[in-house]
């Protein structure tokens, strides 16, 4: 399953994020973790120190090669310079498996050690004192829909994104590429807005969203949220003693996590389990061509000097059954 948390900035989507990821870890599932936030912390939420999280390498300064990769032998796609953050897969396109090793991976992934397991950890990489002025944060995740373009995953499988705040998802079709959203909303106006702008924005789109509650403190802070998303809350999180050491660095054992915030992970799960039963690999690829040409015509075809919507191949449907070439 593909999974996204979003929030505004300060809900706790990095940390609750980073919750879940430990929570799949400790059940023994593969997890390909990636943190798409200008701001990266996802690194340090799972145990990294300062060091080892500005070691991993960015998937944007690997963009070459992941194109290139990801290209395989697709007639479509005259060359990698071509390729565009949306570019969609074809026949003979090599395609992304969350189990597998591949040039991806070697590049731009690291193994993080859990006390209950190990993941992959994937970034996009900060924006940096040389972007400024010159370069749009957003062409740093083009890397990671990219990917998220060519990644089949199955049941069982997981791949946690860790969203930029806010309604910035939107900049480009990554919102699209989910089983389910997860939305991490505080008990205030200002958090209950961030909620209704992404459900407006994601109107039409069939996505399925659900509301996390986070520093819920008491029936007050529930009641709230209930009036406010209705049927789209799915669960909340209240004060954890267990986060906060972790916040100073020092984490406990997840196994000491406290009981009802280890409930609401596992109603998580149950969600991003639930989804695989309804996905739909046919509206993935039709909403996957349909942002392609929208970049092809707005942008991609001047700064390419190619006709990007020659790259779309009508008789593929990504899916399980895929086949990618050796």
């Amino acid at each position: 399953m593909k999974i996204a948390f979003v929030g505004k900035g300060g809900s706790g989507k990095t940390t609750l994020s980073s919750l879940f990821i430990r929570h799949l870890a400790a059940a023994g599932a593969p997890v390909v973790a990636i943190d798409a936030d200008i701001n990266q912390h996802l690194g340090a939420a799972l145990g990294l120190d300062e060091a080892e999280a500005a070691g991993i390498p960015a998937m944007g300064e690997h963009l070459p090669l992941i194109k290139d990769h990801l290209r395989g032998t697709n007639p479509r796609i005259a060359s990698a310079a071509t390729m565009i953050k949306t570019t969609p897969p074809g026949e003979g396109s090599r395609l992304l498996r969350v189990r597998e090793d591949n040039p991806v991976y070697d590049a731009c992934a690291r193994s993080v050690e859990l006390d209950a397991g190990t993941v992959r950890l994937m970034v996009t990489g900060p924006f940096t004192e040389a972007d400024l002025g010159v370069a749009c944060y957003h062409s740093k995740t083009g890397a990671v829909e990219l990917c998220l373009n060519h990644l089949v995953d199955g049941r069982d499988e997981y791949v946690v994104v860790d969203m930029t705040a806010g309604s910035d998802s939107f900049a480009s079709g990554m919102f699209t590429r989910f089983d389910i959203t997860f939305l991490v909303a505080e008990p205030t106006r200002k958090g209950v807005s961030v909620y209704r702008q992404y459900k407006e924005y994601a109107r039409g789109f069939g996505i399925n969203l659900k509301v996390v509650g986070n520093k819920v403190q008491g029936p007050d802070d529930l009641d709230y949220l209930r009036e406010q998303v209705g049927d789209d809350l799915l669960t909340t999180v209240g004060h954890s003693d267990w986060v906060r050491a972790m916040e100073k660095g020092r984490p406990p054992r997840f196994e000491l996590l406290e009981d009802a915030n280890r409930r609401a992970l596992h109603t998580l799960g149950t969600a991003a389990d639930a989804a695989y039963d309804s996905r739909d690999w046919d509206r993935y690829t039709r909403q996957m061509v349909h942002f392609h040409l929208k970049n092809a015509r707005s942008w991609g075809n001047e700064r390419t000097g190619a006709d990007l919507a020659a790259q779309v191949d009508p008789g593929f449907v990504l899916g399980e059954a895929a086949v990618a070439p050796a």
